[in-house]
């Protein structure tokens, strides 16, 4: 059996899912394909090839080897992309999720059945409690969750989380007080679109954040988790930074981050509250709107 225990974002890893790029399929149609990110570089020609993906996440597996965690990979399914793990379960407590996300999604999930056979304790939504994990975000006596209400749920592709997963994670999880925030979506403007929660906020070290405003909809939310975190904790991205995916890095630790070489100026700030950082280049990946945190899935932090 596989134990599983998760209670934040940034406890020393232990065990984690990392996503693998083999045998993606090639470029997908432009139906096939629901965030604008990856529609943008379809278009372009510019979608990212399979073997530097490869690259790209073999790197993150080689840091998160150096830092004594163990990482399971997916068995390959073929003409299917594995890279994003984080959506397809995710663990709170001790306790695995295995969420009901959209039909072209759900064969990722036999890609990690002979882990997730291994875990005890498992829930299983029923398929109008739809989330993904890049919106379920547990920290500490909170697990605060990106959303959809139903109107935007059925309006936009990229919305994937409704309120009736925030109901869900309510009852299951009744020592957590569960906060949830409308994102704004766009299916068109990878700009104007916060994919997930993550794509827009993540804690990082002990006490901090990066949040980027315009990925919420509501000004209250954003006023919420600045006094939460308090406004000398809380790093501020731009649009830009949002669209080139500043705030979906991973923490391996309080003191250790991953995060993508390009990203200047978040780095320094990481460097500034005294954390290290794990610089991997991730460029490729991110034209897809997702980076290292979507990549990964934490199964056990340790906790004293």
């Amino acid at each position: 059996m596989i134990t599983v225990k998760i209670l934040d974002e940034t406890a020393p890893l232990e065990a984690v899912i990392l996503g693998i790029a083999n045998d993606m399929g090639g470029v997908p149609e432009i139906e096939r394909t629901y965030d604008p990110k990856s529609k943008e570089h379809i278009l372009a020609g510019t979608f990212p090839k399979e073997v530097d993906l490869i690259t790209e996440m073999d790197g993150v597996a080689k840091v998160l080897e150096k830092h004594g965690v163990k990482v399971y990979r997916p068995e390959n399914i073929p003409d299917l992309n594995q890279i994003f793990a984080r959506d397809i379960s995710f663990v709170i407590q001790d306790k695995l999720v295995i969420p009901c996300v959209t039909p072209e999604r759900k064969l990722e999930s036999d890609g990690i059945e002979y882990v997730t056979d291994q875990v005890e304790n498992v829930l299983l939504p029923d398929e109008h409690e739809r989330m993904e994990g890049g919106d379920v975000m547990p920290w500490r006596d909170h697990i605060f969750v990106g959303y959809s209400k139903e109107e935007d749920f059925k309006k936009y592709t990229v919305s994937r989380t409704n309120e009736a997963a925030v109901d869900y994670l309510s009852r299951n999880f009744p020592d957590y007080k569960v906060k949830a925030f409308e994102l704004n979506k766009s299916d068109n403007d990878p700009r104007e679109n916060a994919l997930h929660l993550d794509c827009c906020f993540q804690p990082v070290g002990k006490d901090k954040a990066v949040i980027y405003k315009g990925g919420f909809k509501h000004e209250a939310d954003v006023e919420y988790l600045i006094n939460f975190f308090g406004a000398d904790n809380v790093f501020e991205i731009t649009k830009e930074e949002m669209y080139e995916m500043n705030s979906n890095f991973f923490s391996i630790s309080p003191e250790v981050v991953i995060s993508d070489s390009s990203f200047l100026r978040l780095n320094d700030q990481f460097r500034k509250w005294g954390l290290k950082v794990e610089e991997v280049n991730y460029r490729e990946t991110a034209k897809m709107e997702g980076l290292l945190r979507c990549s990964t899935m934490p199964l056990r932090r340790r906790y004293e």
